[in-house]
């Protein structure tokens, strides 16, 4: 039986003819509709035009009759009035909608990168992406950051260049420079026709046609004409280039080519879809999405190149009960397994979690087995999201994205699955924060309501950490830089209508150790009745950082520490590493080993050694040459020549290090290595140099030594 499918983009149609089908059938032609299917992410160095693309595909798939304007605060896709405000997106946000009888999940994710947790958890469940350029600025601090997200996560992509219509926007300069920044095959199917303002189409390389847009509102017309002869040069160049890669991808069509035989059209398209999906190649694509130009042929080229669910591999995961690996298919006759990357709190809906459906399906009142905490819980209704609305379904199967509503325990990166068929995939990994600030309600009835706020924003934002100071009492709220805090201070006023006082920002430093030391820690207590006997020798040692090596070793041997002690021995040194004895950070880089002790029969207790080894590491500690390290940002400031000796004088005032100036016209690119803690207010002076002229992004680098008479000042402090 082969399924049929309706023109257009009517969405109940669609999901309903296939459905239908897909509940009588088997295995092989489920998978027609899977298909159908793309997963894809719109990311971005900010101020790119994610947003802004986004809408536009949104309103020609017939998402939207409207398209909202990031500008005006209308965008659908940044829908928080945090977004509004600022014009930047926050959240990423999902929606689903049709082209060409595909069915296509889209998550629009954030530039700042302040937010890149929401680009981290949704690469991780895509299956391809859309990486969008500025026509004038090219390659940005954030694009090559989203870009290295990309590749961790080995995601198939395409790029967009945008603003081509903009002065300064220059369709061949950024094209080198993507090529000088990453080491891919790069696939230029599209080439402008005018430059900046004059910019009237393009040329389609694959079809060897020129498109040319009639007006620049949004049901502008597209028509077909000739490549204009003063192109054609170039045009032969870059279609010949492009012939050449795809017959060296394949033996069938290099033999083809080898006897100067032309390939054909769709050749050419499956010889670009198997570099994509095979992450060798990246198409390059072009237009002004402000403009409504080029938008439409990118959602052909989502559909013609990017992979559905089938295309990529299995899913891997570690079976529970036996410890190996296992792979979940594209598949409804498959076992259910899902990823939750997403927690969010509706003020509506309550608790949703966002899923992607890896195999088999799932129903609205049915249980899921988080196999990450082995624990049940119900699935009270399934929901399909377009950024903050929602439409309820009875179901959804695998390849597909959605969020759940009943679970209260899931957190993001849990894994879940069929109870008598466990798998736990691999969790998401985000980046600790770097920025901290101490607040507190404006009122003392207020403080258990503002613990449980907290709480709730935590479970949302995993780069969102909250802890009690224990010298101050105060809570100290960590992140990923000011704006983030800033965010989260507006939503604890709006959404929980709470008040509060804040601190001064403070910087998330770390302890560590240059040299390896030993040292001996004793508890041993004695009143009359049973008492406490601990004896722990540590050793310490310096480690690089991001080494997998144990934390915690234990080097005893002959029974010196019973072994039922070993774990509260380990305790007692991690609780201790969380705050260190130089100013309290916690200590990192270092590995400790158990190398002696001894016990008593009667008296030893798990109590008495964890005291034991707590004063043990930090006599040790003390002996092995301590010293402050401190989180260091790259910043890049984009500004007028004139101004070029007042932004380098004043980055070396705050302890910066310039690694690279590029001259773009009378626009300067600096790029600098500066702590965080002299970047505080940073924005508001870099607007007072150049008159509101500059531009400036940063984001975390590395950690360094902090200098000593910096760390005495930072010590008398705390």
């Amino acid at each position: 039986m082969q399924i049929k499918i309706k023109k257009g983009n009517n969405k109940s149609h669609f999901r309903e003819s296939y459905l239908l089908v897909a509940k009588k059938m088997d295995k092989q032609n489920y998978s027609l509709y899977i298909d159908k299917i793309r997963n894809i992410g719109i990311i971005a160095h900010i101020d790119a035009g994610k947003t802004t693309t986004t809408e536009r595909i949104l309103y020609y798939t017939g998402k939207t009759y409207k398209v909202g304007e990031v500008h005006e605060g209308t965008a659908v896709m940044d829908w928080m009035e945090q977004e509004k405000e600022r014009g930047i997106t926050i959240t990423s946000a999902a929606t689903t909608c049709f082209w060409k009888n595909h069915y296509i999940n889209i998550i629009d994710t954030p530039g700042h990168v302040d937010f890149t947790v929401e680009v981290e958890r949704t690469l991780r469940i895509l299956d391809g992406a859309v990486v969008i350029f500025s026509g004038v600025e090219g390659v940005e601090p954030q694009s090559e950051t989203v870009w290295h997200q990309a590749d961790r996560y080995r995601i198939p992509r395409l790029i967009f260049i945008n603003k081509l219509d903009r002065i300064g926007a220059d369709f061949y300069r950024v094209v080198a420079s993507i090529k000088e920044r990453f080491p891919l095959t790069f696939l230029p199917l599209q080439l402008p026709i005018g430059k900046e303002g004059e910019l009237e189409g393009i040329v389609d390389l694959v079809e060897m046609k020129a498109f040319y847009w009639e007006g620049v509102d949004l049901n502008s017309k597209i028509f077909e004409r000739e490549i204009p002869s003063s192109m054609q040069d170039k045009v032969s160049l870059f279609r010949d280039d492009l012939v050449e890669k795809i017959a060296e991808s394949s033996d069938e069509y290099l033999e083809k080519f080898s006897y100067k035989e032309d390939l054909e059209t769709d050749e050419i398209k499956r010889g670009i879809r198997n570099l994509v999906i095979r992450g060798e190649g990246v198409p390059i694509f072009c237009g002004s999405a402000l403009k409504n130009k080029g938008t439409r042929l990118l959602l052909d080229a989502v559909v013609d190149y990017l992979p559905s669910p089938l295309d990529v591999s299995p899913t891997k995961g570690l079976n529970p009960l036996n410890g190996e690996k296992e792979g979940r298919i594209s598949s409804i006759q498959e076992p259910f397994s899902a990823l939750a990357f997403k927690v969010a709190l509706d003020p509506y809906a309550g608790r949703l979690t966002y899923l992607r459906i890896y195999s088999g399906r799932i129903k609205s009142g049915s249980f899921v087995y988080n196999s990450t905490k082995n624990k049940k819980e119900r699935v009270n209704r399934i929901l399909e999201m377009h950024a903050n609305f929602r439409e309820e379904k009875e179901e959804i199967f695998a390849g597909e994205i959605g969020a759940i509503i009943g679970p209260k325990d899931i957190e993001t990166g849990d894994s879940l699955c069929d109870e008598k068929h466990p798998i736990i995939f691999e969790r998401i990994k985000f980046a600790s924060p770097v920025i901290s600030l101490a607040i507190e309600p404006k009122t003392e009835s207020e403080r258990d309501k503002l613990s449980f706020s907290l709480n709730k924003l935590t479970k949302e934002d995993p780069t969102f950490k909250i802890h009690q100071s224990k010298e101050t009492g105060q809570t100290i709220i960590s992140g990923m830089g000011e704006l983030h805090l800033e965010v989260i201070l507006d939503r604890l006023k709006r959404e929980f209508n709470l008040e509060v006082n804040a601190g001064e920002p403070r910087v998330a430093y770390r302890e560590t150790i240059r040299e390896k030391a030993q040292s001996r820690g004793q508890y041993i207590r004695q009143s009359g009745g049973r008492g406490q006997y601990g004896d722990v020798s540590l050793e310490v040692e310096p480690m690089p950082e991001n080494s997998k090596e144990n934390l915690f070793v234990d080097k005893t041997k002959g029974g010196v520490v019973p072994k039922e002690f070993i774990p509260a021995i380990e305790k007692g040194v991690r609780e201790t590493m969380l705050n260190g004895l130089l100013g309290g950070y916690p200590l990192v880089n270092v590995k400790v080993s158990l190398i002696d002790g001894s016990y008593h029969p009667v008296d030893s207790s798990e109590f008495s050694f964890k005291v034991a080894a707590s004063i043990a590491l930090k006599k040790a500690f003390q002996q092995a040459k301590p010293y402050l390290l401190e989180p260091v940002m790259r910043l890049v400031v984009k500004v007028n020549h004139k101004f070029i000796g007042e932004i380098m004088g004043d980055i070396i005032s705050r302890r910066g290090h310039i690694y690279d100036i590029k001259v773009e016209r009378e626009v300067h690119s600096i790029s600098a290595y500066v702590p965080l803690a002299e970047l505080f207010g940073y924005i508001t002076t870099l607007r007072s140099l150049t008159q509101g002229r500059a531009i400036s992004y940063m984001e975390f680098a590395y950690y360094q030594e902090v200098p000593l008479e910096i760390t005495n000042k930072i010590i008398e402090r705390e």
